[in-house]
């Protein structure tokens, strides 16, 4: 008995000294090309600011060569919607909320003809609107390319055969909601900006009144398109600022049964927000502006000629 516990004994010492004497693996490294990146990135939390690549307030003058173009792209998403999101608000104020609040077209538009001259001029509308905008857009479509070539280039896909049965990043439904936005927001501006400005050379003649005339003309279009972008928009910039916040319920880093609740009464909360900005912004915009009826006039036959050179869409109004 005494020797076969001494082998015992001896056995394990033998296979505990073997283990810690192991030397290290000399292909233990981190590729260069992704040194500063995670290996199996998380997609969901920075795709829209979370984790690691959200770029802090200041980060503009500290350590940017340590980081990769997932830390870049993710910033200029970022940054570039703190500037749209100054318009928004604006452009919500004009065109739902005093509506809302005068319950008339005739009395609100003042409001809208003193203000948009701050953000249809130089240099804010091309600083609130259109460069963020674009920036937004280019960003997230340039790092989910981005997100696609690093999957392929570490799973060492070679051939377009080996390429096809690589999945692409998962796309989050915030995401999702911004690339069904797109262009829901470019032809919302086409409409209201770009035409009176091709045709007209401005839009000093357009307001809250030929919103309202494109409703009463063409109710089915313009109310269905109306919610639809309202609705999307909502949850798209909600949903963006609560992970931007680090408030969405992702951000949620206790584990079991707390964090469980708390990512649900997160959930719950944002979306109750995202309703209630959706509600307010259609209850202006459609209950007041929507039913302000059409215009009279030379306006009526101004308004109907814009409408009419809509390309595809004009040719059925």
């Amino acid at each position: 008995m005494s020797n076969q516990s001494d082998l015992d004994r001896r056995g394990s010492q033998d296979s505990y000294q073997s283990l810690i004497e192991v030397d290290p693996s000399p292909v233990d490294e981190t590729p260069v090309e992704y040194s500063n990146e995670s290996y199996f990135p998380n997609n969901e939390k920075d795709d829209a600011g979370g984790g690691n690549t959200t770029p802090p307030f200041g980060a503009a003058t500290l350590g940017l060569r340590n980081h990769g173009p997932a830390f870049y792209l993710v910033g200029l998403q970022r940054y570039s919607s703190y500037a749209f999101t100054i318009f928004t608000t604006f452009h919500i104020a004009n065109t739902s909320l005093i509506p809302l609040l005068t319950r008339s077209v005739s009395a609100s538009d003042p409001y809208l003809l003193l203000t948009r001259p701050y953000y249809q001029s130089l240099p804010f509308e091309p600083l609130l609107i259109t460069l963020p905008l674009g920036l937004h857009i280019a960003a997230g479509l340039a790092l989910r390319f981005y997100r696609r070539r690093q999957s392929v280039y570490r799973y060492g896909a070679e051939s377009r055969e080996e390429r096809r049965t690589i999945q692409w990043p998962k796309l989050s439904g915030t995401s999702a909601l911004g690339y069904i936005l797109t262009p829901l927001v470019l032809g919302h501006a086409f409409v209201n900006r770009v035409l009176p400005l091709w045709y007209e050379g401005g839009s000093a003649n357009v307001g809250l009144e030929y919103v309202s005339h494109g409703f009463a003309r063409h109710p089915v279009i313009s109310f269905a398109g109306f919610t639809v972008m309202v609705g999307v928009g909502s949850w798209h910039i909600v949903w963006g600022w609560a992970k931007w916040l680090g408030l969405n319920p992702a951000s949620v880093s206790q584990g079991g049964y707390d964090g469980h609740l708390a990512r649900k009464r997160r959930f719950y909360i944002v979306n109750g927000f995202a309703a209630l900005v959706a509600g307010l912004w259609l209850a202006g915009g459609l209950g007041v502006v929507g039913r302000g009826g059409e215009a009279t006039g030379w306006l009526a036959k101004e308004y109907d000629e814009l409408y009419r050179r809509i390309p595809l869409v004009g040719h059925w109004l």
